[in-house]
Parts: structure tokens; C-alpha cells; sequence
């Protein structure tokens, strides 16, 4: 379930108060007398309807002279949710609301410290995993690496042509990854100097790591794979963590490896690295894209229905 808080002018209220009304799985509709922003209504509906409900308040004109909050319910008992859960079409994990998939990936996509921040630790801790051959550490940069919300925000925003939001994913990317792989590699300059590190820790044929440096088939695929459960695991509302760890698999340890073998003079790990980058953001951004597309024209004969 989820809840719907909209502030709008006075003579707006009748008509917002019908839609809600006559849409199936909205419930417990209130509103209260006008003030100088407007009148408040509220209303519980399911997730299923969500997407439908915005569009109608959308129509009407509530976005462009008042606003409109809808969050999740994280627990809603009683015989109206199921109620209104039974009669919205669809189901709720398969509900795609846009106007939350914009907001949510145009906040992630921007720009800011604590992205560039979280991208150099990320690489940091890659190129120790790479210089020490350790999954562990592999593992836990991916845990740190905050690449996901610009790729997803680039796809999402080509989808809706939200430029803006594409745009902003594209800046944090063309960003964020040279200046943690230009940092990693300045302080690996200095691990080299003080015997920190040496050629011989990147190089042997049993490593763990190899398989950030060699760009294949498998790259391409794991990138598709990553892109469309990352997309999947936004429009369902589910929890993207994990999904931000399986995209990071493909990108941030290759940055780290780019950055470090590069500073060890293993050019030919760099350039592959690099390759590996490039090839899965690619893919990442391509699957997200044609997932994005395939949900949309799956929901819209629901939509029609409704």
C-alpha cells in the first residue's frame, strides 16, 4: 500500500476528489479546509494504481499549481487494504510508477561529493584487492561503489527523454571515474616509491583478480544481466543493494585495476581494464534501456483496462 498527500488550489479539490473516487484500489479518501497553500487530501491506495492515480492528478493540473507526496506503507492491515489490493489490477510488485522511478534516479545520478567520494574509495579498495590478489576486498569495493544510480538514471532518463536526468547520469560517470582512477593512481605512485608496492604483486597465472582484466562475451553478458535486474529491482520498489553490488562487479574493480596496474607499468592490464570499463557500462545502460522499454509496453494494455 502506499500513501498519497496532494495540496492543491480550492477549485481544483472537486475534480481530484472524483478521480481518486472512481479509481479501483484507492481507499480512505480525506480532506480537509483550504489554506493559504491550498487544501490538503489524502488518500491509501495500492501500489498497482499508483501510477494511473498521478496521471489523472497530472491531467488535472495538481502538478503544475500545487504538489503531490506519495510514499510506501510499510505495513497496512484490515479488510479495505485488501479490499482495495483485490480490485487495482495488476500486482504490486510489477506496478511501474514513473514519476517515483524519475525522482528516485535523478537524485542518485547527480553529481556530488559524497558520490566522487564513495567512487575513490570504491577504486582505492579495488586496487588493493588487486594488488593483494583479494576477493574480499574486491567484494567489499563493490559493496561501497555508488556507480548504479547515474546508469540507471542515463537509462531511465532516455527512456522518458528526461534529458536533464540522462545528462547528470552521463556527468557523474565522465567524472567520477577518472578522478578516482587519477587518485588511485597517484597513490599507488607513491606505495611504488616507498616499496609499498612492485610489479611482481599484479603479475603470476593463478591469480583471483584476472578476471577484471579480461574483456569477453561473458563481460557483455554479465553486464546485461546486471543493467536489467538493476532496473527490475527499481520499478519493483525492491531493495537495489545488492543489485548496486552484481553491477559493481563489472566496473569499479576494473577502475582500480586500470589505475594501478598502469603505475606498475602492466599497460596491457590497463588498456584491457579499460576495455572491460567501457563494455559493461555500455551494456549496463543498453539493458537497462530495452528492460525499461519492455515493462512500459507490458503495462500499458493494464493501464488501458483500468
Amino acid at each position: 500500500m502506499m500513501h498519497l498527500r496532494v495540496v492543491c488550489p480550492q477549485d481544483l479539490v472537486g475534480g481530484v476528489v472524483d478521480a481518486l473516487a472512481g479509481r479501483a484500489g484507492v481507499i480512505a479518501i480525506t480532506h480537509g479546509p483550504a489554506s493559504s497553500d491550498g487544501t490538503v487530501i489524502t488518500a491509501d491506495l495500492a501500489r498497482e494504481c499508483a501510477e494511473q492515480v498521478l496521471t489523472d492528478l497530472d491531467e488535472l493540473g495538481v502538478h503544475d499549481t500545487g504538489m503531490v507526496a506519495l510514499h510506501n506503507v510499510d505495513t497496512a492491515l484490515g479488510e479495505l487494504v485488501e479490499r482495495a489490493e483485490q480490485t487495482a489490477p495488476g500486482e504490486a510488485a510489477d506496478a511501474l510508477i514513473w514519476d517515483e522511478l524519475v525522482d528516485r534516479t535523478g537524485e542518485d545520478s547527480t553529481l556530488t561529493w559524497t558520490f566522487a567520494a564513495f567512487m575513490v574509495l570504491a577504486t582505492l579498495l579495488a586496487s588493493i584487492g588487486v594488488v593483494t590478489d583479494s576477493s574480499v576486498a574486491i567484494v567489499g569495493a563493490m559493496i561501497i561503489g555508488p556507480e548504479f544510480g547515474p546508469l540507471a538514471g542515463l537509462a531511465v532518463g532516455l527512456v522518458r527523454r528526461r534529458f536533464a536526468i540522462a545528462r547528470r547520469g552521463v556527468v557523474a560517470l565522465l567524472v567520477g571515474f577518472p578522478a578516482a582512477i587519477v587518485v588511485t593512481a597517484l597513490l599507488a605512485v607513491l606505495a611504488r616509491a616507498s616499496g609499498l608496492i612492485a610489479p611482481g604483486d599484479i603479475t603470476g597465472a593463478h591469480r583471483e583478480t584476472q578476471f577484471i582484466y579480461h574483456p569477453g562475451w561473458f563481460s557483455l553478458i554479465t553486464a546485461l544481466v546486471a543493467g536489467a535486474a538493476g532496473m527490475i529491482s527499481l520499478t519493483s520498489s525492491k531493495s537495489a543493494a545488492l543489485v548496486g553490488v552484481f553491477v559493481s562487479v563489472t566496473t569499479i574493480p576494473a577502475a582500480g585495476n586500470a589505475a594501478v596496474a598502469g603505475v606498475l607499468g602492466q599497460w596491457h592490464e590497463t588498456w584491457q581494464s579499460l576495455a572491460q570499463l567501457g563494455i559493461n557500462l555500455v551494456g549496463i545502460v543498453a539493458a537497462g534501456v530495452l528492460t525499461l522499454e519492455i515493462m512500459r509496453r507490458v503495462a500499458r494494455p493494464r493501464a488501458r483496462a483500468a
